[in-house]
């Protein structure tokens, strides 16, 4: 019998108030492998979620930022000490291959250390009084209660990306993760919430976490128009993160948004081909291409393009398929029927009315074992050009697109020439074309001679354009975002003082 679970709401494990539920199933073994039921919640779940979060965040705010960075810390050693399991079940529910679901889960350890370590470094600006006999200072405060809504993609990485440095700059959460990966999800809370019982002993302070299972038109509409939800932070399609905006934008709600991209990978004539195409065959179809950072976008100098081409079908072709915690598997599944269902229409996009060329892939794979699951096989599209629709839209699955440029300065513009601007990558052994690259391409992220996914914990992460609001995730940054500043100015000259008046 299924494992049946619930949503954590002050402190305690309970139904939704609805009573409905849905199913959590493998997607590489729809129908043998029944993981779990939860809780399929409503805006009354929403509601005490963040009247929970709202009290606790009184309480929560006092306790010292050192201590809660204790939090993160143990939080941390929970994770590695379960990395082996939360792995194997993030490989059961979302199915990618267990060598990245552990990838996944290492991410959100580094994320909570490195959060840990900001308890003691959430760092003011102190600045000298323009008047005689005045300090003037500043200081980091919480905001209040964060909503956060997340893919299913990198269920553990990407939650973690956002509610440990909440947590740590002394917010509470009410957390909505996507359908498709809720086990992951419960099982980071259940991580939070041991852990801060464990530090607080009595003190402790049930509602600093909380989590809602549902659908995201009824639970994550409910958090994004409560008027007590003071920040959001999604991650998700560009055109449910405009409708977040729209309506969390209402109330002036703080709101980072991490959407969608279409990455490109350039390799120039004098790049080392073997390593551009290690890194195209894992950026374009390591996750199944289901990344935000994923190489969605090939782009090769007109002299190496055919011999290129010709190695990258070789190897593509090679790629084995299968249930990710099986031994020798390169590629999962898409996460579900419908997932697939949107990469094969695609497929048929390019073939009918882009006119590209389809060199490999582009039909499912249900041979075997693999009819068990939504497998589709590697998709390669060369004479792409620029402005086609598998070259401008998003497809979120196994599918790569190649252009021919010949030059930098023209492989730079195709890059450029979409509405995203997350990833980007160029291989080159020139220095001075890697300058010109990392100064005029428009993304948030550029790799050089390495592919478009591979972002570290502590470093800044997020896009330009319509992939996102302008907020930055993982790194020291995003602590501004989950921080108001405090201006403080303390005169002890013992008389009143007028500033731009009295001194000039």
């Amino acid at each position: 019998m299924a494992e049946k679970f619930k949503n954590l709401i002050n402190g305690e494990w309970k139904d939704s108030k609805s009573g409905n539920t849905f199913e959590n199933r493998n997607p590489a073994r729809w129908n043998e492998d029944l993981i779990g039921i939860f809780p399929s919640s409503n805006e009354e779940d929403v509601k005490e979620a963040v009247a929970a979060a709202k009290k606790a965040f009184e309480k929560w705010r006092l306790v010292p930022a050192p201590k809660r960075g204790d939090i993160l810390k143990l939080v941390g050693d929970k994770m590695n000490d379960r990395k082996d399991e939360i792995a194997f079940e993030m490989t059961r529910e979302m199915g990618k291959v267990l060598a990245e679901t552990k990838g996944d889960t290492q991410e959100g350890i580094d994320t909570a250390y490195y959060a840990a370590s900001e308890g003691r470094r959430l760092f003011g600006h102190n600045a000298p009084s323009e008047l005689p006999d005045k300090l003037n200072l500043s200081f980091r405060a919480p905001i209040g209660v964060g909503g956060f809504i997340t893919p299913w993609n990198f269920p553990m990485a990407i939650p973690t990306w956002k509610m440990f440095p909440a947590l740590v700059c002394g917010n509470t959460c009410v957390f909505k993760p996507a359908e498709l990966t809720p086990k992951t999800a419960a099982t980071l809370v259940e991580i939070i919430d041991e852990a801060i019982k464990e530090v607080l002993g009595k003190d402790y302070i049930p509602g600093v976490i909380n989590i809602v299972h549902g659908k995201g038109r009824i639970v994550g509409e409910a958090m994004i128009g409560h008027p007590d939800v003071d920040l959001i932070s999604f991650t998700g399609s560009t055109l449910v993160g405009k409708r977040i905006n729209e309506v969390a934008g209402g109330s002036l709600k703080r709101v980072s948004l991490e959407l969608g991209g279409k990455n490109a990978q350039i390799v120039m004539d004098d790049a080392n081909l073997e390593l551009a195409l290690d890194a195209v065959l894992w950026g374009a179809f390591g996750t199944t291409g289901q990344r935000c950072t994923a190489t969605s976008r090939l782009i090769l100098h007109k002299d190496i393009h055919d011999e290129f081409v010709a190695k990258l079908a070789e190897r593509a072709k090679k790629l084995r398929l299968g249930y990710g915690n099986d031994g020798n598997v390169d590629v999962g599944p898409c996460v579900s029927e419908s997932q697939r269902a949107s990469v094969h229409e695609y497929v048929e996009i390019g073939k009918n009315e882009d006119k590209a060329t389809l060199l490999c892939g582009g039909e499912f794979a249900d041979k075997g074992d693999l009819a068990k699951g939504w497998f589709y096989k590697p998709t390669i599209f060369t004479d792409v050009k620029p402005g086609m629709r598998i070259e401008q839209e998003e497809i979120f699955g196994p599918v790569l697109s190649v252009l021919k440029c010949g030059s930098l300065e023209e492989g730079i513009d195709i890059l450029n020439g979409t509405k995203y601007g997350l990833s980007s990558s160029v291989f080159t052994q020139d220095v001075n074309a890697a300058c010109r690259a990392i100064r005029d391409i428009k993304a948030g992220i550029t790799y050089i001679n390495g592919a478009t996914i591979g972002a570290e914990a502590h470093m800044p992460f997020g896009g330009v354009k319509q992939t996102g609001n302008g907020h930055r995730e993982g790194g020291w940054t995003v602590y501004d975002f989950y921080t108001e500043w405090k201006a403080v100015y303390i005169d002890y000259s013992g008389k009143l003082q007028r500033a731009q008046i009295d001194n000039y």
